[in-house]
Order: structure tokens, then sequence, then C-alpha cells
């Protein structure tokens, strides 16, 4: 059954169909095809330049895409927006805006309350459920400037959370982060994913990939593997995404290897 046929309740939460990527006519991601099952915890891994941002912002519709398309639970996910949640690096963030905390959580309400709706008790009381959850409450009402990074990252994860998305594309959660937030950040994900959430998550570092993930995406502009960690996390697959740099990873590599045989 096609996807245009199915039912949209039956629809998967990402389906990309040979989706092109360019910068100046050269491209960056090559005739993407994947479809994402529903309540996964999904790696995008490779090596730099392969493209791992550049294809969560095209499927957010952050960039343009040269072919192809994205669907969100079966439409177009400019359609979908109300079931998909965004966690951007945190590089690309504006830290020195004057927010507070709580400011930052109810921006992922707006999505449901309207963009020049004043915020209702309930959707603060959700903002602070929010908070509680990344262990942030306390500073609700602090600048995001006064904030340590791995706080930072906390707090866009409780505005990710207050959107009660379906579906979270999330650009390297972990950079920066001291080894407790990690741990939060993890934890967070597989209570989502537990709650049927498919998640996706840019990730680079390959030790962790292996058992953080129940799927992995290796992707080096090209798909090279798309499916369960224990099936793509292989010496042959990991040697075809990253080339010549698998050396530096030879560990892992060999680590892999070993528990193959």
């Amino acid at each position: 059954m096609s996807l245009e046929n199915l039912p949209k309740s039956d629809a998967p939460p990402l389906e990309i169909h040979d989706l092109t990527v360019a910068y100046r006519n050269k491209p960056v991601l090559w005739g993407i095809d994947l479809v994402a099952p529903a309540g996964k915890l999904i790696g995008i891994v490779g090596p730099n330049g392969a493209g791992k941002s550049t294809l969560i912002k095209a499927c957010m519709g952050l960039l343009p895409c040269s072919s192809g398309w994205v669907n969100a639970f079966g439409r177009p996910v400019a359609q979908s927006l109300g079931r998909v949640g965004y966690v951007p690096q945190r590089e690309s963030v504006d830290w020195d805006f004057p927010v507070s905390v709580m400011d930052v959580v109810l921006m992922g309400r707006y999505g449901r309350i309207g963009l020049f709706k004043r915020p209702s008790a309930e959707d603060r009381r959700m903002a602070r459920e929010c908070l509680e959850q990344v262990q942030m409450l306390p500073f609700a009402d602090r600048q995001i400037s006064n904030l340590s990074g791995g706080q930072q990252q906390r707090v866009f994860l409780a505005r990710a959370l207050a959107q009660e998305s379906d579906l979270y594309f999330m650009d390297e959660p972990f950079t920066g982060v001291d080894a407790a937030t990690e741990s939060a950040i993890i934890s967070l994900l597989q209570a989502l994913r537990s709650r049927g959430k498919t998640i996706l998550v840019v990730h680079h570092d390959l030790p962790t990939a292996r058992t953080y993930f129940d799927w992995l995406l290796l992707l080096n502009m090209r798909v090279v593997a798309f499916g369960p960690t224990d099936q793509v996390f292989t010496p042959e697959l990991l040697q075809k995404t990253y080339g010549g740099r698998l050396t530096v990873l030879s560990e892992v590599a060999e680590a892999v290897g070993a528990k193959a045989h």
C-alpha cells in the first residue's frame, strides 16, 4: 500500500524520499530515502561534513531542498509542525537574547496557543512540569545567558517537551554538557520513547551511539545504512561510512568485530 492510500493515523512518523540538498549547486545530501519506525530512538552518525545537521534542518523545512520530499505522519512537515519538536545545536542560538528560562519553555506552547495569544495557566503549569522533568524548575526566572552550557541544553529540552510532540529532531544535544546532564538527557529520551515518541538525534560519539540508540542512520552525504543498531553497527558499514577516518576509531571497530565473533 502506498503512503497516499494509508490512513493518516497509520502513516510512519517520518518518510523521506529522494531528498537532495545543495549549497551553491554542490550537493551536501544526495538521494536520501528512509522510513523511520514509530517509537524508536534513532541516532544519526557519520563523519564531519556528512550532512547530519543539514538532514535535520531540511526535514524541519529550515533549508530548501533541491529535490525530493519529507512527510511527517503522512503529510508534508509544514502541515504537521504541531506534532514535531526540534532542539537545535547550542551554537546556533543567541544566548544573549533577554528572555528567562520560563519564557523559552513557553515558546514551545506557541504552536498550540498561537503566536499572539497569551499563555494560559494550563500552559504555565505544563511549562513548570517540563522544567521539573529536566531539573531546571528552580531556575525558571533566570536569564538564559546566566546558565551553564548543560543548563541551557536542559532548557531547550524542556521547550521541546512543552510542545507535546510525537516526532522529535535533536541536533547534537549531548555536545558540551557534563556527564550528569548527558545521563539526564538520555534518560529523558528513553522515557519519551517508552511513550511511543520517535526521536532522531544527531550524535558524534560512536561508543555511546552503540548503547544509546535502538536504530542508527549511518550517513555520509548518502544513506550508508539504516536499521536496528545491532544490524548496522558493524566494522564493514562503519568503514564504509567513515572511510580512512575510521582509523582513529579502530578500537570501536575492533570491539564490534570481537563481539560479532
